[in-house]
């Protein structure tokens, strides 16, 4: 289904997905309009579902970030599942096996923030928090 060129210009894409076909290209031994006709296909096929733009939270204020692994009480996912939607401070959000029903990536400025959403979360189950010390990948 996909070849080295595919995966090349997969890439080059999640370095910088603004990056021009052209320039893809030039990196892949192809021209920009067959890169851009393979770019298509990865859509079309689904691989690539879209683009977006990484930030640097530090420099929006969001100084902590703190991984909250969640144990859910009394079936209450359907509606855990809502709650992480409307929180823009949790940045990611898996549904996971094991103990533990859910992992939290949440991003916040100040301590206060941080407990006002944990006091939320215990409406849903006990959790327990990992405050990340350094991002290495």
């Amino acid at each position: 289904m996909l070849d080295h060129i595919d995966m090349e210009i997969i890439r080059c894409l999640q370095n910088n997905s603004r990056m021009q076909w052209k320039q893809i290209g030039e990196i892949v031994h192809m021209s920009g309009v067959a890169v851009a006709n393979r770019i298509q296909r990865l859509e079309e096929l689904g691989v690539i579902e879209g683009y977006t733009v990484r930030l640097n939270e530090k420099l929006l204020g969001n100084i902590f970030c703190i991984f909250v692994i969640v144990m859910i009480k009394d079936y209450k996912h359907t509606k855990f599942q809502e709650f992480i939607q409307e929180h823009d401070e949790i940045k990611e959000a898996h549904r996971v096996s094991g103990e533990p029903c859910f992992i939290l990536k949440v991003q916040v400025p100040d301590h206060n923030r941080l407990s006002k959403l944990l006091d939320d979360i215990l409406f849903f189950g006990n959790y327990k928090i990992n405050i990340s010390i350094g991002q290495y990948k």
